[in-house]
């Protein structure tokens, strides 16, 4: 599937590290190598940990092709109603390639 539907829209990327950074996708390659403008990482704390998860701001963001996980849409209006400062969860593991 190509990303050309998701141009100029938000998209929530989840990397083979697992990192989850969302941001509108401005543009992508045959690779999939994709930059993002506006973007932002969401560090997800377990729910053990007493530091509060973050959203760490990062702006333009070039994110290469082989370290894409997976690439979807956000419902923004159901992101705008999440406090993710509040947010607990398992840490998404990473992504061995052979």
């Amino acid at each position: 599937m190509s990303l050309n539907a998701y141009v100029n829209k938000r998209v929530v990327v989840l990397t083979a590290d697992g990192r989850t950074l969302t941001g509108v996708l401005l543009s992508h390659d045959q690779l999939t190598n994709v930059v993002l403008s506006e973007t932002i990482e969401r560090v997800i704390r377990p729910p053990d940990d007493p530091e509060a998860s973050a959203e760490v701001a990062h702006g333009l963001y070039l994110i290469r092709g082989d370290n894409v996980a997976l690439c979807g849409l956000v419902d923004e209006e159901l992101d705008a109603s999440i406090n993710w400062a509040e947010v607990r969860g398992s840490v998404v593991g990473g992504v061995k390639h052979s």
